[in-house]
C-alpha cells in the first residue's frame, strides 16, 4: 500500500497526451467558497427578502432578462409545467389546489395557491420554498436547478391567475378556446 503508483502535484505523467498529471477543470465547475452567487437567481432573494420581480437575466447573463411574452415565455412556462408535474403536483395537485395524490393517501394537504397569503406572496417566495422547503415540505434545491425554480414559480403564477378568473368574465373568443380544450 505504501508504494502504490501516484502522481504528485504538477508532476509529469505519461498517461495523458499533454504529459501533465494535473487535469483541467470540467466546464461549469465552481470552486468551494468562490461561487458567484446571484442571490436573486439562485435563491429568489434580494437583500434577504423574497424578490418581487423575476431575475434580470435568465438563466444566464448572455440570455437576457426573464421573458415576458412570445415563444421564449411559452417555452419557460412549458418547462415550468413539466417540472411542476414532476416535483410538485404529487402534493399540490395539477391545478395547485393542494389535493395531490399523496394527500388522498393520508398526508397533510399543502395550502391552495389561491389563498391570499400565496396569491400576494412575492414570486421569490416560491423560488425560496422550492430551494429550501417550508413547513412539512422539504427543499428541492439539490434536484431542481435555479432556472427551473423560476420556471416553476412562473407556472404557479399562471395557475393562480387561471383559477382566479371567473368563466363569466371571459370574452366569447376565450370561451370558445376554453371549450375547444375540454
Amino acid at each position: 500500500m505504501g508504494t502504490q503508483p501516484k502522481a504528485k502535484t504538477f508532476q509529469e505523467s505519461s498517461q495523458f497526451p499533454d504529459r501533465s498529471s494535473a487535469r483541467p477543470l470540467p466546464v461549469g465547475s465552481v470552486a468551494r467558497g468562490e461561487a458567484d452567487l446571484d442571490t436573486q437567481l439562485f435563491l429568489g432573494l434580494v437583500d434577504n427578502k423574497p424578490s418581487d420581480t423575476f431575475p434580470a437575466h435568465y438563466p444566464t447573463p448572455d440570455d437576457g432578462p426573464f421573458p415576458t411574452k412570445g415563444p421564449r415565455l411559452r417555452r419557460v412556462l412549458e418547462r415550468g409545467r413539466l417540472q411542476f408535474t414532476i416535483y410538485c403536483s404529487v402534493c399540490h395537485g395539477d391545478s395547485g389546489d393542494g389535493h395531490g395524490i399523496i394527500v388522498r393517501r393520508g398526508m397533510v394537504a399543502p395550502p391552495d395557491y389561491l389563498i391570499d397569503r400565496l396569491r400576494l406572496a412575492p414570486v421569490g417566495h416560491f423560488v425560496d420554498v422550492i430551494n429550501n422547503g417550508y413547513g412539512q415540505m422539504f427543499g428541492y434545491g439539490d434536484r431542481v436547478g435555479p432556472a427551473d425554480r423560476w420556471a416553476i414559480a412562473a407556472y404557479i403564477r399562471v395557475l393562480q391567475s387561471s383559477r382566479a378568473t371567473d368563466i363569466k368574465n371571459l370574452t366569447p373568443e376565450q370561451s370558445r378556446r376554453l371549450e375547444a380544450m375540454r
